[in-house]
């Protein structure tokens, strides 16, 4: 493999576990902010579930990115969440409300707003997840 993509993919690779931690740390930080504004997308009574399951999938994808024989496992979760993130923002904007509304990505702690820049943002961040998922090797079942 190319020196220079292998130096991509490593930056890919621990620049989305950072920010996976940071979100999950900002959101702990701020847990009951947090919680409180899922409460715009989501009834009340499972905005502590859908808290705790945004905070550990991001956790986990951290851990994946971090752990080399699991990197291509965390860029195709990472890939999954952004997507998600992405269109779930474009939906409530666009078709449920009709307005923007604070996105909580990072706790409250750096402040944006669901939308297409929001969705931009998710989408962009999938080019360093495709770098890690086809930039690192594929590991041999039996090695």
């Amino acid at each position: 493999m190319n020196r220079w993509l292998k130096i991509l993919v490593l930056i890919s690779r621990f620049g989305l576990a950072a920010m996976w931690l940071f979100a999950a740390g900002a959101k702990l930080y701020t847990l009951e902010e947090f919680t409180f504004n899922l409460t715009n997308l989501v009834r009340e009574s499972l905005a502590s579930p859908v808290a705790i399951t945004v905070i550990a999938a991001e956790i986990v994808a951290a851990v994946l990115l971090i752990v080399p024989r699991t990197a291509r496992h965390g860029a195709a979760l990472t890939a999954l969440m952004l997507v998600g993130f992405a269109l779930y923002g474009l939906y409530y904007v666009y078709v449920a409300h009709g307005e923007p509304l604070e996105c909580g990505c990072f706790g409250g702690i750096i402040g944006s707003q669901l939308g297409v820049k929001t969705a931009l943002r998710n989408l962009l961040l999938l080019v360093p997840a495709a770098l890690v998922f086809f930039g690192t090797p594929r590991l041999r079942r039996f090695e």
